[in-house]
Formats: C-alpha cells, structure tokens, sequence
C-alpha cells in the first residue's frame, strides 16, 4: 500500500514540474515564434521578428502579424514596432543608433522602409516609393539605399481593368522588377532605376565602395528563380556589371567579406543539387569559385564573414546543427558546437565577429532568440514567446535510426504517445515532409500541417522520416530519390512504418500517412499504389498525376533536372505509372485531399483528379476540402485551424473510431478539447 501511494505522490510531482495542460489545436493556433534576429554591431542588443497569429474566431482571418522587438543588454526584451502589420527585412543602421525594416504602416498603401532610434521613439518612414520595395541593402556611410521594386501598374491599365479588361496573359504579361538606387539626404533625388539584364534579387551592399552583390535570373518566374539565378557585382554609381559567377546550381544566401575583397555564397554542388547547401568563396573581381568543403555530409544553411579570412557557418547535418568557422580557402575547418547538442538556423555576428544571435529551437519550443560569446560552449536561449508552454505537458520525443528494405540507414523523429504504457501497441501517423529536398531536424516539430505533440496528447505514436533524398546528408544521399519518383524513397515509409510494429510500438493495422507537397504525394501513393500499408490518409497540395502536373506546375524545369531526370516525351508510360491515380483501383484507404484554391506550385486539379476517381470507383471514404485564397500552403489563421481539426478528426475515426462513413464535414472550432480522447478498440 506504501509503494502505491509513493507512487501516486512521485506521479503527481513529476506532472506538476511538466505542467498539467495537453496541446490542443486551440493551442497550436496562438503559438508565437521568432522569425530572424540580428545582433547590433556592438553586440549589446538583438532586434528580432516575432510571428505573431491572429486568434482564430476573435480576430479576422489573415496571416500571423509579424511584429518587431528588441532584446536589450539586462535581458529584457522590449516590444518595438507592434499590431496589424508584417514587418520584413530588418536591418541595424552601420552605427548601431537604429533599426531600419519593411512593413505597410499607417497611411502607406505598400511596403516601404521605415527606421525606428534605438533609444525610443516613433518609427519614420525614410523612403516612400510608387510600389512595394522587396529588399534593401544600405551604403556603408548610410546615406544611400539599394532597393527593389516591381514596376505599378500603369493608370491606363487600372482604369481598363475597371471596365472589365482583366485578362492574363500567362506567363507574359509580368511587370518589371528592378534595382534602384536613393539618395537618403534632404536634398536626394527620386531614386535611380540601374538597367540590369534580369530580375534582382538578394542584394548586398559591399562594407567598402560602391560595389552591390545580387542575384539576378532571367525572368520573374520561379523555375527561373530557382534554376536560372547567377551572382553578379554590380557598380550602383555607372550601373555597370562587374562580375559575374556561374554559380553551378541553385543559389542560396550570399556575404561580403569584411573588407570587400571576396564574396561566400551558398549554391547547388551542379544543375542537378536538389539543395543550395554548398558553401563557396570567390574573389569580387572574378575567378574560380572554390567550394571549401567538397564531399561533406551535411549542407550548409547559415554564412556570416567573422574576419576578412574567415567564414562563420551554421550547418545542418542528418537531425541536428553544427556552428563552426573556417577559412577562406577550406582549411582549419573547426566545429564550435557539434552535431547533437543543438538546432539552430539565422546566424548574425557583431561587428568583431565573437558575440553571435541566432534562432534555437528544441522538442520543447518553437524558434526563439539565441546568443553565444566566445566563452559559451553552446548558445544561450535569450527570449521566452510563449511562457504558458511550461503548463503543457510534452511527450517525449527521440531521434531513431532504421535500416530501409536494402540496408540504407535513415534518420527520423518519433513523438511517442503522452502518457505511454508499456507493451502496449498504438496507432501511428507518418508524417512526411515535403521538397524531397528537405528534413526535419530534432526541434518543435508541431505544426498546423503536423500532427506532433496534438496527436501524441490523443494517443498517437508520430514518425517524421527523413528518407532518401532528403537534406542534411550531403549532396549523394539527397540524390537518391532521383529519376525513382515514388519507388524507394516511399518503400522507405513502409520500412519506417515496419520498423515500428516491429518495435512493439505501432499496430500496424492502425498506421495513417500524412504530408504536403511531395509528402502530399506520399500521401495519395500511399492511399493507392501502397494501401495495404495505410488505414488512413491525409493529403495536402499533394501530387496525384505527373503527366498533367507537369504541365501545370510553375518548376517543369526544377521537376525536369533536380527530380524526374527525364522529360516527360522519354517515356509517358514511366510518368503514368508513378502517378497515383494510374493505381487508383487498388485504393482501400480513407482519403482526406486539403488544398489551396490559389495553388501554382501544384494546381487544384490534381485533387481534383484523385478524388473524382476515387469517388467513382466507390471503394474507399474520400473528401476533398478547398482553400479559398490560399496557395501552396495555408497563411490565414482560420484556414490553418481547419486543416488542423480537420486532419485530426480523420486520423480519430479511422485509427482510433469507428472506421467506416466519413465522420461529419462540420466542425466545432471554438471548443478546446482539455483532454484526448482515449483511443478505441482497433477494427
């Protein structure tokens, strides 16, 4: 009788140190985060970003507001530009006296710069413009701004399109993008348009001189964007381009180093890397770009110059970050902080390059204010967005390493169920990120489109492989995936999903698949060509034919050369077989399909198509679910707490209930569920 009572006593003391309260998606929906940080040139202050939600239900509709804060040297954290606004492109002045940032305030009709003192006062706006400026970059004296902006739409034009003439022409009919250079003095001239033969983007004024580095591609379309964009020097005072880089593949962030005389950036190892994860150095007036660690397995994220010989990196290798510096030329590569110990993205340096801000996050908390000195071992959490996570009670979560069916290691997270019991077996949700080019790292892991600790509270086990093709690994491994669309890269997620009925966790009659994007398409391969594998699916954006994804998609080259490797002409058969629908009869699984109405990236009518065949063939529950206003992926706060409730319910009546009929369309937004729900017998 004695041990029982301990028992009880230690049961309640340990819940009282891990809070109370379960994640719910109410909760989920006011979570806040920090978005970028930026160390002042002294290293005494941090101006952050922080992301904001509107509440669902008491607020209208729209994306997160995103609000400007300042983190000061006694550790207190000061609001600084806040409300009904998104503040973008936050900058400290040269002198440190002053934040510069993008938002629409007030008055203004479209985004323009504005600047707020660091030793209080209103924020102003220094430079007002006929359209929305994009990006800036300032001068080293501060005087003057390079900046982008899209041409306005001509007046005759608005005054047509009042009568009716609103037609697109696709495609073709996109406005000017250009680089301009202002005068910031009382007595400065309207800005002046450089005539560069692209569209700029990622702009970089030199710390000495007159030199700007960006990028620059063809067009303003996104496939060219993405596979097209080269890194140019550009002299803003003739407009003349000075340099010009083959950077081999996709172009990621670029840096000066400190005294101008060498340009980092990070880019695509060649035309096929799915990711911009390699880290190059090239002298600004031109020459051979030298990559400073060829072969390594991991991709670079984060660059910042330390010193003009040295580069200070954050990287991200298999679930974790690492924080190192190393040299201009690839030698004396040393780690500060290895592999394990954190998950970090944002590096930004003081102007001696010792006192270092990013962004951390854990299995405990989304993305907040970080700072390390050269004394620090790992880096100091600075800022605490949502304090009320210490009532929360969080499951445990871990990172697992399995062997797919021909022995390939692969990495993974794992939620496991709140309040586990021993020997006993759960359902379990794949959920499965995007890209491929991308991973999931060992951080906050719950998100609108994840089910983490909101399923994990309701008595789910969740996986997040990263498998093959994924980042993280090293350009090789992220290869894998390529010219195999849907073989072993999803045969991976049934060797996950094996991998845990084998364990003792998972039933593996009670296993649900879910993602976007490419997990979307993970999703409706696993509804249909995969279905003895899943009892339940949740598809979001998801792909369900290739041959009309590929023309309809805005990347057919990023498809082309980074996916497919072939073209569709090669051999439509090929394109047809890995295409969900082509295996649409063998479909015995639920099929929840969510998209946005507005999406370019993968259009509306590959849900379309998955479920008009599905719903023919009558042998499965499907609904489809569109997103008025939304594109590749949910912005507005009611449209991402739908989703939420949405994917949850279909995962509790398929993996947990009754089965059967689809449970109701209607929801109940505004009930908080305190606690979840207990799971059923298994059919």
């Amino acid at each position: 009788m004695k041990k029982i009572i301990f028992a009880f006593l230690f049961l309640g003391h340990l819940r009282a140190l891990q809070g109370e309260e379960v994640f719910t998606p109410q909760r989920l929906a006011k979570l806040r985060h920090v978005t970028s940080a930026k160390v002042s040139p002294d290293g005494g202050y941090v101006a952050y970003i922080l992301n904001v939600p509107r509440p669902p239900l008491q607020e209208k509709s729209g994306p997160a507001n995103k609000e400007l804060h300042v983190l000061y040297p006694d550790g207190t954290s000061r609001p600084f530009v806040t409300g009904d606004l998104r503040v973008s492109a936050m900058r400290w002045t040269s002198d440190g006296k002053g934040i510069s940032f993008l938002a629409k305030r007030g008055e203004d009709k479209h985004n323009l710069l504005h600047l707020i003192p660091i030793d209080g006062g209103e924020a102003q706006k220094v430079l007002d413009f006929k359209s929305a400026i994009s990006a800036y970059t300032w001068s080293p004296d501060g005087t003057r701004v390079a900046f982008i902006a899209t041409d306005a739409i001509p007046k005759e034009a608005e005054q047509l399109k009042e009568k009716g003439f609103n037609q697109k022409i696709y495609e073709e009919d996109y406005r000017p993008t250009r680089l301009y250079i202002a005068k910031l003095a009382p007595d400065g001239a309207d800005p002046r348009p450089l005539e560069l033969p692209g569209v700029p983007s990622g702009i970089h004024w030199a710390p000495t001189g007159n030199l700007v580095a960006l990028g620059l591609a063809p067009t303003p379309l996104i496939d060219d964007s993405y596979m097209s964009k080269k890194v140019h020097v550009v002299n803003v005072d003739s407009g003349e381009i000075v340099a010009r880089f083959e950077n081999p593949g996709k172009l990621g962030k670029v840096a000066w180093s400190p005294d101008a005389q060498h340009l980092a950036f990070l880019s695509g190892q060649d035309i096929h890397d799915p990711s911009a994860g390699r880290l190059m150095v090239v002298p600004r007036g031109g020459g051979e770009l030298k990559e400073l660690l060829p072969g390594f397995e991991g991709d670079f994220a984060s660059i910042v110059w330390s010193d003009p010989d040295t580069i200070t990196y954050i990287a991200e290798e298999g679930v974790w970050s690492t924080l190192g510096t190393i040299h201009r030329d690839g030698t004396n590569n040393r780690v500060l902080v290895e592999a394990g110990k954190m998950v970090g993205s944002g590096l930004s340096l003081a102007s001696d390059g010792k006192t270092k801000a990013l962004l951390i996050e854990s299995p405990h908390h989304p993305k907040e204010v970080a700072l390390m000195s050269s004394e620090d071992e790992v880096p100091r959490r600075k800022t605490s967005s949502n304090p009320w996570l210490a009532d929360m009670r969080l499951a445990t979560q871990e990172v697992v390493t399995f062997a797919a069916r021909d022995g390939l290691q692969l990495q993974g997270l794992l939620i496991r169920p709140l309040d586990e019991e021993k020997g006993k077996r759960y359902p379990l949700i794949l959920t499965v990120h995007g890209g491929p080019e991308a991973h999931l790292s060992n951080g906050w892991l719950t998100r609108y489109v994840y089910p983490g600790q909101i399923g994990a509270a309701r008595g789910f086990a969740v996986f997040y492989p990263n498998y093959r093709g994924s980042t993280g690994r090293g350009v090789e491994f992220s290869k894998l995936g390529q010219a195999d669309y849907a073989g072993k890269e999803f045969d991976d997620l049934v060797d996950a999903a094996d991998h845990f009925v084998a364990s003792g966790l998972a039933d593996a009659k009670r296993v649900g698949i879910t993602g976007g994007s490419y997990g979307g398409y993970a999703s409706a391969w696993g509804a249909t060509r995969l279905s003895e594998n899943f009892a339940a699916s949740v598809m979001f954006v998801g792909i369900s034919d290739l041959v009309s994804k590929t023309g309809t998609t805005d990347i057919p080259r990023e498809m082309h050369l980074v996916h497919a490797r072939k073209k569709l002409y090669d051999n439509w058969q090929w394109f047809r077989e890995r295409s969900p629908i082509y295996h649409a009869e063998k479909g015995r699984t639920p099929l929840l399909i969510l998209h946005g109405q507005d999406d370019t990236r993968v259009h509306p009518s590959q849900s379309m198509e998955m479920y008009r065949h599905l719903k023919e063939l009558g042998k499965a529950p499907v609904r489809l679910v569109f997103y008025p206003g939304e594109g590749h992926g949910n912005r507005k706060s009611a449209a991402r707490l739908d989703y939420n409730l949405r994917m949850l319910r279909w995962f509790d009546h398929y993996l947990k209930g009754p089965g059967g009929s689809a449970p109701p369309y209607e929801l109940d937004y505004g009930v908080d569920v305190e606690k979840p729900a207990e799971p059923d017998t298994p059919r």
